[in-house]
């Protein structure tokens, strides 16, 4: 892992693959969509496209459902969002660390879609 870390390779955006990784967080699933179709290059960068893609938009489409179950789909929804906020933040500080973070099962789609 040390070894990856140090060799994030080129990105296809012309920018530090860290700071690309980064972005693919910032806008939640729609960055990480924009950064996976453009990105060619960084196997790093498309790691986290992908982990953004399902992370977030995942609880996207789980809070979409949620607002269909009355009072108790509120509360819960409320619960994913905050957990939604604690992710996003944590994944840009890892992805800006030069981190292969790998949550569980996201992290194993990312990495077998990267």
């Amino acid at each position: 892992m040390e070894e990856e870390k140090k060799n994030l390779g080129e990105s296809s955006f012309g920018i530090d693959p860290k700071i690309a990784g980064l972005l693919c967080y910032f806008l939640g699933f729609i960055t990480g969509l924009v950064f996976y179709i453009v990105e060619k290059k960084s196997k790093f960068v498309r790691f986290h496209a992908m982990q953004s893609i399902v992370v977030f938009g995942g609880i996207f489409v789980i809070n979409l459902i949620l607002l269909f179950i009355p009072l108790l789909g509120i509360v819960i929804s409320a619960l994913l969002s905050l957990l939604g906020i604690v992710l996003w933040v944590l994944l840009m500080i890892k992805a800006y660390q030069g981190e292969y973070f790998k949550l569980p099962l996201a992290g194993d789609i990312a990495d077998k879609n990267s």
